[in-house]
Formats: structure tokens, sequence, C-alpha cells
């Protein structure tokens, strides 16, 4: 397939569809269902932080839409972080969720400030967690200071009480090298 026909999206898979797959170590990564955060906590030897890069109301992008069942154009509030360890950006996180639902809940992304919002979800038992899926994330939806071609990521969404936040993360090359897996 052309490389321009990655250009405006990224083609979600779920694990069953990821043919070929990664390496077994990558996969771990990919595909674990526990709490991203606390999983940086621990490599990086409690040297976590969150960098927040820029949060708003912002139109969705039309995957995102799909994946949160609501209509094409919809604005939503968008939280992009970094997680970090020791400072180093280790992975890229996109995180959403509808004006509608967000403004009828009691989920303040707004108020996070450098907290984890995955944190914040895992804590919560009211939170269910949907189906992880995987791509190669498209270089154009990175920030331009770890712009790259071809990096893993993962997306799930977090549901409870008609609040649904979709939540992608980008692993980045020293995440891969402080957790010493061949990409």
């Amino acid at each position: 397939m052309p490389h321009a026909a990655f250009a405006d999206t990224a083609h979600w898979l779920t694990a069953a569809d990821l043919h070929p797959a990664p390496a077994t170590a990558v996969l771990d990564w990919l595909l674990d269902d526990g709490s991203l955060t606390r999983r940086l906590v621990s490599l990086s030897n409690d040297g976590f932080s969150v960098t927040p890069l820029q949060e708003s109301w912002q139109t969705l992008r039309s995957d995102e839409c799909q994946a949160l069942n609501v209509r094409e154009g919809s604005v939503g509030w968008v939280r992009e972080v970094f997680l970090c360890g020791h400072g180093q950006p280790w992975v890229f996180a996109r995180s959403v969720a509808t004006r509608s639902q967000l403004l009828n809940s009691d989920l303040h992304m707004d108020e996070l400030g450098s907290r984890s919002l995955g944190e914040l979800l895992f804590s919560d038992q009211a939170f269910s967690r949907g189906e992880m899926q995987v791509c190669r994330y498209p270089q154009h939806w990175l920030p331009a200071e770890v712009s790259a071609e071809q990096l893993w990521a993962r997306r799930s969404c977090f549901s409870r009480d008609g609040l649904s936040v979709l939540v992608a993360e980008v692993f980045l090359p020293p995440l891969w090298s402080a957790a010493d897996v061949s990409v």
C-alpha cells in the first residue's frame, strides 16, 4: 500500500488482526491491560513524570469520532502529554472525550495538570476498559520534537456511566531503550 494511504488516518487493529505481529517483548507492552503509568513508574525507579503539552476543546479526528461512536466533527477535550522517565519522553499520550459526555460527568480532565490520567482511570473501579487496538502511528500526528515514522501505538476506551475516554499511547524510542526491548 502506498505511503500516502496512511497520510490522514491510523489503521487501528485488534491483536487478532495484527499480522505480522511485532516481537513478543513489544507485544507485551502494546497489549498489557494494566496501568501503563504504574509500569513506567517501576521501569524508571520512581523517576516518572507527566509533561503536559496541550489541552483544549478541539474538533476530534475521524478515527476518534468512530472509536467513541459519535458523529464526525464532534468537539471534545483533547489532552496531549509526554509520559517521561527521568525527564525524557518515553510515551506520547493523547486522551479525548466528547464535550457533551464530559460536561455531564464528574471527570475534570482540564484540572489534571501534571497528574496522570491513566492513574485516575485505574483508581476508579467504575471505569471499564474496552478492547486494545494497535497501529503504527502517523508521524504527522506526533509533536515535532518526537516526530518519527512507524512508531507503535495502542489505544483503548475507558467507559463509565455514559462517559467514554479514548486514550492513545505512542511508544517512543527512548522507552524501548530503557526497557531493553528491540523493536
